[in-house]
């Protein structure tokens, strides 16, 4: 292990529970701490209203997402950037509703087609690394928020939407996390060294992982496209058009809290279906360039942070304490003493 890192999660009441996890020793972790110690040092701003995905008891429940949507629309259609947006979101046309067989009982599950276009509407303002595009390039930096928000949000909403639907039908595979950003947090260039820890294997989840954070190229990867356009979906029909590779990294880190998808027939099931999608779209599963999966960077210390193991135990007292308070490495220490409440407030100046 290459340290242990202690989080202080915030309960309502201002009692503080520390968690911790241990960092492996590989080629990106070594990368990764080095950036996290930095941005801890630096003080960066941790972005708390993208940070607690798919709880069902969560404070930021989907009518303020779905309201949040609406006002961050108007609000890029008010702008100066000569963009409009000709649509509106409600929780009715965000998803679906089926029958569970499982759970014997109605769910509701994620409209992709909607989904799919609100992330195109951020591809298109945003662009990519290296190639922002026109419209974000002469946006103000409140404009440039909301543009950051229209992904944000799009994938906060479709996690909770999930972990709603699997909460009435299937409670134990309700699948919370924690993705930890900081805004402007300085990226790394992937070293040969690291794509090896890529792969159809990185895809498995551990409760209590915790792996390198989301794709700063911006855009979708693989997986996640089979996963929202089904198996028998073709890449040059997708509505979603930035299907980019992992080539940057930063101090970012996610938490797994779902319960353990390696060696789960179910799994070892979709992952031969995925094999297929990739050979039939002309990618080659065995290629690491093309980044699939994450890297697993560390684990949690689920006893030592929770006196439990058990999976509906930790997520119990996880969602008492939906709040980060803190951070602590062996060589560096932040507190975010503010909440997602917060957000837009003390992130529009740092853009």
């Amino acid at each position: 292990m290459l340290d242990r890192i202690e989080i202080r999660l915030r309960h309502n009441n201002g009692k503080l529970l520390p968690i911790y996890f241990d960092v492996y020793d590989n080629s990106l972790s070594k990368k990764w701490l080095d950036a996290f110690n930095d941005l801890l040092a630096n003080n960066l701003h941790l972005e708390k209203n993208f940070c607690f995905m798919g709880f069902p008891q969560c404070e930021r429940n989907l009518d303020i997402i779905v309201t949040q949507i609406n006002q961050t629309i108007a609000a890029i259609n008010g702008s100066s950037i000569d963009y409009l947006i000709k649509d509106h979101f409600t929780m009715a046309n965000m998803t679906h509703k089926k029958w569970s067989k499982l759970g014997n009982c109605e769910i509701i599950s994620v409209n992709h087609e909607k989904f799919n276009q609100l992330h195109l509407y951020f591809e298109e303002t945003q662009g990519e690394s290296g190639s922002m595009s026109e419209h974000y390039n002469k946006a103000d930096s409140e404009t440039r928020w909301h543009i950051r928000q229209l992904n944000l949000l799009c994938h906060e909403a479709e996690a909770l939407i999930l972990s709603l639907g699997k909460a009435t039908s299937a409670p134990e595979w309700v699948r919370p996390s924690n993705v930890m950003c900081w805004l402007n947090a300085p990226r790394f260039i992937l070293a040969d060294e690291d794509y090896n820890l890529f792969g159809i294997d990185a895809i498995v989840r551990d409760h209590g992982g915790v792996y390198v954070g989301v794709n700063k190229a911006v855009g979708k990867h693989h997986y996640e496209v089979f996963q929202d356009e089904g198996v028998d979906s073709r890449i040059d029909e997708l509505t979603t058009t930035t299907l980019k590779p992992q080539t940057e990294a930063a101090g970012d880190f996610d938490i797994e809290w779902g319960q353990d998808t390696r060696d789960r027939p179910f799994m070892k099931e979709k992952l031969d279906s995925f094999r297929s999608w990739l050979i039939t779209n002309n990618f080659d599963p065995e290629d690491p360039s093309l980044t699939i999966g994450h890297p697993k960077i560390g684990q949690v210390d689920l006893d030592g942070s929770f006196s439990s193991t058990d999976f509906h135990t930790v997520l119990s007292i996880l969602t008492q304490h939906l709040d980060v308070y803190s951070i602590r490495t062996s060589k560096a220490y932040a507190r975010y003493d503010y909440t997602w409440q917060d957000s837009k407030q003390l992130q529009v100046p740092l853009l």
